[in-house]
């Protein structure tokens, strides 16, 4: 009897990606249209950041801008930093972890683990646990600047690099359009505006027809020019206020959604008990923005979203009462 054909990985980094993407038939089945969620908490830091972190971290080994003994920087919600621990952990950097008290502890918890240095930045003064505001991240962007010059260390910038949109363009897009037969419509919740601004492009050069929105929290959706009355939403992860991202072009943009901190929470605990799918704060929003546009200007479409990190990253977050 012959032996099976090995499938080994060599390393986890050869794991991340080719996440399955579902149809959410129990939330649509009496709804004109469909909705294809893209699991991203099934890369091995439970997060669609694994992506751009090993993105980031190759494309700076390629242009020599990091080198065997360098330390990593990077400011982070949880998810990139996660990720950039994994990468580093692999590849043998030493990675520091920026990141505000707002956000929830089990990613600081999760960082310490994969062998990250982690910093805790205090929140402002009018900011709440658990809800990080635009000013909050400006905190932890002075303090993430001042490590990278102590240490001479390299910024893998999420928000400047352009291996966030790429991971996504290169991967998480085609990886949609071949197992979905194609889309009509693709929406995604913004932070550093990666995950959009990849996918947005990746499915525009295949059929300019395709609608792709952007998703703020209600009362901060400053990229869409509305005024920021609750910068402070539960959203974690994203909707900083922010009126242009590097990373997006405006011209791939054919609409704004607005999304309540309410409507999100719900609708993460919809994945959970009606799909089984345990997924975050964001998720909830993609979700939520998609059945608006099921709603109203996409009725019978077949629209694509992502389900970008685990529920299990908020266990101590008012989303599991």
């Amino acid at each position: 009897m012959s032996a099976p054909r090995a499938s080994l990985s060599d390393s986890v980094l050869d794991v991340i990606g080719n996440t399955p993407l579902v149809d959410l038939a129990r939330i649509t089945r009496d709804i004109d249209g469909r909705i294809f969620a893209k699991l991203e908490f099934l890369n091995p830091g439970y997060s669609k950041k694994d992506r751009i972190a090993r993105q980031m971290i190759e494309d700076a080994e390629a242009s020599g801008a990091l080198r065997p003994g360098d330390t990593v920087v990077e400011l982070t919600s949880g998810n990139t930093g996660a990720g950039l621990a994994i990468v580093c952990a692999a590849k043998g950097y030493r990675f520091v972890a920026v990141m505000s008290r707002g956000n929830s502890r089990e990613r600081a918890r999760m960082m310490t683990a994969l062998g990250a240095e982690v910093v805790l930045v205090d929140q402002g003064p009018d900011s709440r646990p658990g809800q990080v505001s635009g000013a909050d991240l400006a905190l932890v962007e002075a303090r993430t600047r001042e490590i990278v010059a102590e240490r001479r260390a390299f910024r893998a910038d999420q928000f400047q690099l352009e291996g966030n949109a790429k991971a996504h363009y290169r991967h998480t897009a085609p990886e949609i359009w071949r197992q979905a037969g194609g889309i009509d419509a693709f929406c995604d919740f913004i932070g550093s505006g990666g995950s959009f601004a990849g996918c947005a492009r990746y499915f525009k050069e295949r059929d300019s027809a395709i609608q792709c929105y952007v998703v703020e929290p209600q009362g901060a959706a400053a990229f869409a020019g509305g005024a920021v009355t609750r910068p402070n939403h539960k959203i974690q992860g994203g909707g900083y206020a922010m009126t242009e991202l590097a990373q997006v072009d405006r011209a791939l943009v054919d609409g704004c959604l607005q999304v309540s901190d309410t409507e999100a929470m719900a609708m993460a605990r919809r994945l959970a008990r009606e799909e089984g799918l345990f997924a975050g704060f964001s998720s909830g929003a993609n979700l939520a923005a998609a059945l608006q546009l099921l709603e109203t200007a996409q009725p019978g479409a077949r629209i694509a979203i992502l389900l970008p990190d685990s529920g299990l990253k908020y266990l101590s977050a008012e989303l599991w009462p």
